[in-house]
C-alpha cells in the first residue's frame, strides 16, 4: 500500500502540471471569445484541485521510485491523465457521452488521431487547439516532460524514461543525467515543430492552422481543424511540407539530438534504423504510385504520386491525414499501407507499431534460422551496422511480437463479437495497436469512430493505451510477481 501512496503522490504532481496545459487554450478562448472560455475554466480548476488534493492526501509518502513504481506510475498517468483531458470536450459537447470523450483525449495523448468529433471546421479554435496540443504533449510523452520538471520536486527518473520511451534498446543514455536527456529532446521536438510552424504557414495555412497541425504533425497524431484534413487545402505545397515533418518525426528523436549536438548529419548514418526506414518508403511510395496509375485510377500519372505519397507517408509514420479517401482505392493499397503502419517508423520517435529495429531484429533472427538449418553449427551473430544484437534482446522482440499479434487477434475478435464487420474490427483493431488512427470500413478516412458503440470505443480506447505503453508496461502489473515484495 505505501507504494501505492508514493505512486500518487508523484501521479498527483503530473496532474498538477498537466493542468497547467489548459491555460494555453483557454487564453486562446478569452482571446477569441470563442464561447469555449467556461469548459477550460472549470476543466483547469477540475484538474488542479484533484491533483492537489492527491498530492496533499500523500504528502508524507516520499522516496525515490523505484522500478516497479515507475511502471505502475506509467499505466496510471496514461490512463489517468485521458480522464481529465476529456474535461473540456465533455463540458463544451453536451451530446458526447463519457466513451466517447474519454477514446477522443485518449487518441489525442497516445498520438492515434482517430476522432469521434465532426464538424470540426464550427468547433471553437481553443477546441481544436486543445485537440492538436493533446497529441503533441504525447508525442514525445508527457513522462519524458515530467522528468525534466521532477527532480526540482524531489522524484528521480530513471524508471520513469525507461518504461515510456519505445523501442527494445533503453539502457542508452544520450546525457549523463536523466533530466539533460529529457530537456535535450524536448528541445529538439520544440524546435522542429517551431520550424514546422513557420514552414506550414509560408505554404499557405493561417497562423491557427499552422500551429494546430504542425502539433498533430511532429507528434505524428493526425488531428486536423477540418472534416477534409489536408484536402481541404488541395494544395501540393502544404501537403509537401506534411510529408517532410512527418518523415522527420519518424526518425529516432536521440538521432536528431545526436545530429544537433554534433552539428553533423553523421548520425543519420550511422543509426541502424533511418536507412531502412527511407528505403521502405520509398519503394513503396513508387511502387503504389505506379500501381494506381496503372490500374486506371489516376490517369495521370503525377497525380497519382502526389497522392499516393502524401497517403502512404501519412500511415506509414502512423500519422493519419488523408487528402482523399484512400479507402475506395483498390484493397491492396490501403492494405499494404496499414502494413507499413506495424513496423516503418523508428524507435524513439513519436510513430506507434513495433519499430523499424524490431522488424530489423526480426529479420535477422529469420535469417540466422535458416542458415542454421543448413549449417546446424555456424555460429552466426545477430548485428545492426557494427554492433552484435545479444541474444536476450532478441527473445525479448520475439515476446513482443507475439503479444503483438496476440492483441491483434483479440482485439480483432472483441470487435467482432459485438457485431463489427470483420474488415472494419481488424482495421480498428491494427489502427489503434499501432497508433494509426483511421482504418478501412466504417472507420475509413472519411468517416470516424462515431458509429461505433460503446464498448466497441473502449476496447479501442484500451487497444490504443496498449500500443502507445507497448503492451508489458501495461500487462506487466498484472502480474502476481510484480505485487510480491
Amino acid at each position: 500500500m505505501n507504494r501505492l501512496f508514493v505512486v500518487v503522490n508523484v501521479l498527483g504532481k503530473m496532474v498538477l502540471i498537466f493542468g497547467l496545459t489548459m491555460l494555453i487554450p483557454l487564453g486562446l478562448a478569452l482571446w477569441n471569445n470563442d464561447g469555449a472560455r467556461f469548459a477550460f475554466e472549470e476543466s483547469i480548476l477540475i484538474t488542479m484541485s484533484c491533483g492537489l488534493l492527491m498530492w496533499l492526501v500523500t504528502r508524507r509518502y516520499k522516496r525515490e521510485l523505484q522500478t516497479r513504481d515507475g511502471f505502475l506510475l506509467v499505466v496510471l498517468v496514461w490512463a489517468a491523465l485521458p480522464a481529465f483531458a476529456m474535461l473540456p470536450l465533455l463540458i463544451y459537447l453536451p451530446d458526447l457521452n463519457l466513451s466517447m470523450a474519454y477514446f477522443e483525449a485518449t487518441s489525442g495523448l497516445t498520438a492515434t488521431g482517430g476522432t469521434v468529433l465532426s464538424g470540426l471546421d464550427a468547433l471553437p479554435p481553443s477546441i481544436n487547439l486543445w485537440r492538436g496540443e493533446m497529441v503533441w504533449l504525447g508525442g514525445m510523452g508527457l513522462i519524458v516532460l515530467a522528468v525534466a520538471i521532477l527532480p526540482l520536486l524531489g522524484v528521480g527518473g530513471r524508471q520513469l524514461l525507461n518504461a515510456e520511451i519505445p523501442g527494445p534498446m533503453k539502457e542508452n543514455k544520450l546525457t549523463p543525467r536523466i533530466a539533460e536527456t529529457a530537456k535535450g529532446l524536448w528541445t529538439i521536438y520544440a524546435s522542429l515543430t517551431l520550424a514546422c510552424v513557420v514552414a506550414y504557414r509560408w505554404a499557405g495555412m493561417d497562423w491557427f492552422d499552422a500551429v494546430m497541425h504542425a502539433f498533430t504533425t511532429l507528434g505524428l497524431g493526425g488531428f486536423s481543424s477540418h472534416d477534409a484534413s489536408y484536402g481541404y487545402w488541395d494544395s501540393p505545397l502544404i501537403e509537401s511540407v506534411a510529408i517532410l515533418f512527418m518523415l522527420v518525426a519518424g526518425i529516432n528523436f536521440a538521432t536528431h539530438f545526436l545530429a544537433w549536438r554534433a552539428k553533423s548529419l553523421i548520425s543519420y548514418r550511422y543509426d541502424s534504423e533511418v536507412g531502412w526506414y527511407v528505403m521502405i518508403v520509398l519503394f513503396s511510395c513508387i511502387g503504389l504510385a505506379s500501381y494506381l496509375w496503372f490500374v486506371d485510377v489516376y490517369t495521370d500519372p503525377l497525380v497519382a504520386l502526389r497522392y499516393a505519397v502524401f497517403n502512404i507517408v501519412s500511415v506509414a509514420t502512423t500519422t493519419g491525414y488523408s487528402n482523399t479517401d484512400y479507402s475506395l482505392w483498390p484493397m491492396f493499397v490501403p492494405l499494404w499501407m496499414l502494413f507499413l503502419s506495424g513496423f516503418c517508423t523508428s524507435s524513439g520517435s513519436t510513430g506507434g507499431g513495433i519499430k523499424m529495429i524490431r522488424a530489423r531484429i526480426l529479420y535477422q533472427q529469420v535469417y540466422r534460422e535458416m542458415i542454421t538449418i543448413m549449417h546446424p553449427n555456424a555460429v552466426i551473430p545477430a548485428k545492426l551496422g557494427r554492433s552484435v544484437v545479444a541474444n536476450r534482446v532478441i527473445l525479448a522482440v520475439l515476446g513482443f511480437l507475439f503479444v503483438y499479434s496476440a492483441s491483434i487477434v483479440s482485439m480483432t475478435l472483441a470487435l467482432t463479437f459485438t457485431g463489427l464487420d470483420v474488415i472494419t474490427s481488424f482495421s480498428a483493431a491494427v489502427a489503434c495497436i499501432n497508433n494509426l488512427g483511421p482504418g478501412l470500413g466504417e472507420i475509413g478516412p472519411a468517416t470516424t469512430y462515431a458509429s461505433l458503440t460503446d464498448s466497441q470505443i473502449w476496447i479501442c480506447s484500451f487497444a490504443m493505451l496498449l500500443g502507445r505503453l507497448e503492451f508489458f508496461t501495461i500487462l506487466v502489473i498484472f502480474t502476481p510477481a510484480f505485487w510480491r515484495k
